[in-house]
């Protein structure tokens, strides 16, 4: 049975999601996304920071109204919680005061389920995720792995027809989540998990390919379904198969596709926006990471692909993402089919002494990285070249929320020092310009 002739559970109608900031503006989260999850499917939602992908999945379960658009369940547009829909978040969300068996019970508790079915129906449900034997242990007796079965056991012991789960393996270690990922689908292949579908937020590639039948890739700041890819792969799946390395490489590609951006960091041009620090956010990278990834290119020959890297270095290949994003909007690399490649401007600040290399890197993200420029150009207008931290973050906070605004800051104060091009005193939190920084722009 194809996708579309089967019955549909939950549907999103160009959804729009805009939440208001503390002093009144607009901040655009998602935008016209239209999307279907229907029985006997697995759908992930992969974006990176910014692509409000957790935010979609609260409108999907019906705990924030979207502010435009429709979500509907079994074709009846919600105006509450979606009944069909029970969840397993990141942070396991636990009442430590509470057992295993009490924990589970909760969610039959708030539907009104007798006692005495709700002590059958938790026990049943504790047993089918690999915790009898504890029913009677807190939380704090529990480790991260056995915890998070706990979270599961809660969703599935409503048996919903949609399970939905925001990062569910990302606090675990390596080990646990790949134990529990694949617990997973064999209580779904074997038709044991009391779901119709699943639909599972995350931000590993991997992970959306050794689970999904389809993955839904997002674009980010607001966020935007930037491509939809069916995964047609037997189940279990093997990551050393030329097809799932394939795969991967293909949602790599997709994610790491910074033309736009780049284009509109080099400037302007006819019919094309200038780039601003919201439309071209700084990338969560540290100049020695970036510095890093480019000393390692120049080491295999200035190319190769981005799955071998990380697999060589023994981190996920999403692990990379803010590295090579940094990379590609300063024009040190390029990327192209999952494989980088450094550019002579990068392996000119690879080779370069220390003193050339930070000067390299002052006029490139002075020119590059539109935060940065906005400092520099900042400073540069006042009188003293001075100015308070809070003029930015205001700035900032007219797209980003208030943890990401002063993340994008923190990032362009690590960039700006290692380039020289400002000082930050976080005493009385004050940018000062660098003598002669102006000439980077």
């Amino acid at each position: 049975m194809t996708t579309s002739t089967r019955s549909t559970i939950v549907a999103a109608e160009a959804v729009t999601k805009t939440f208001t900031t503390p002093d009144g503006r607009a901040l655009p989260v998602l935008e016209d996304i239209s999307l279907r999850l229907s029985e006997g499917e697995i759908v992930a939602l992969l974006g990176k920071s910014g692509s409000g992908k957790s935010t979609l999945l609260r409108c999907l379960a019906g705990l924030i109204a979207p502010s435009a658009g429709t979500v509907a369940y079994r074709g009846t547009p919600l105006t509450a919680a979606n009944p069909g829909v029970a969840m397993v978040f990141q942070s396991f969300a636990l009442l430590p005061w509470l057992t295993v068996q009490q924990n589970v019970e909760l969610s039959l508790q708030a539907r009104g389920v007798a006692e005495g079915e709700r002590r059958e129906r938790a026990l049943r449900a504790i047993d089918l995720i690999g915790l009898d034997g504890f029913e009677g242990a807190y939380p704090k007796e529990l480790s991260g792995g056995m915890r998070q079965r706990v979270g599961f056991a809660r969703a599935l012991v409503v048996e919903p027809d949609a399970l939905f789960m925001d990062e569910p393996f990302s606090a675990l270690d390596v080990l646990t989540a790949e134990n529990l990922r694949t617990e997973l689908v064999g209580l779904w292949e074997g038709h044991e998990a009391p779901v119709k579908s699943i639909l599972i937020v995350t931000h590993n590639i991997e992970e959306a390919v050794l689970l999904a039948d389809r993955i839904l890739v997002l674009s980010s700041n607001p966020g935007r379904i930037r491509a939809e890819l069916t995964v047609d792969l037997p189940r279990p799946r093997d990551r050393r198969t030329p097809q799932f390395e394939a795969l991967v490489d293909t949602v790599y590609g997709i994610l790491t596709g910074r033309a736009e951006a780049t284009a509109a960091a080099s400037g302007p041009a006819a019919g094309r926006p200038t780039a601003t620090p919201i439309t071209v956010p700084l990338p969560e990278a540290s100049v020695g990471g970036l510095a890093g990834l480019l000393e390692i290119l120049v080491g295999r020959g200035g190319e190769d692909g981005l799955a071998e890297i990380a697999d060589e270095l023994n981190f996920e290949v999403d692990d990379l993402l803010p590295l090579v994003d940094a990379a590609v909007l300063l024009g040190f690399a390029r990327t192209a089919n999952a494989r980088i490649e450094i550019t002579d401007s990068g392996r000119e600040f690879t080779v370069a002494d220390i003193l050339t290399s930070k000067q390299l890197f002052a006029r490139t993200a002075a020119r590059n990285a539109p935060l940065v420029r906005a400092v520099v150009q900042a400073l540069t207008a006042t009188d003293d070249r001075t100015m308070r931290r809070d003029f930015f973050l205001d700035l900032l906070r007219r797209g980003f929320d208030a943890a990401d605004a002063q993340r994008q800051l923190d990032i362009a104060i690590d960039w700006g020092r290692y380039g020289e091009l400002y000082d930050y005193d976080a005493h009385d939190t004050r940018f000062t310009l660098e003598p002669g920084a102006e000439a980077a722009l």
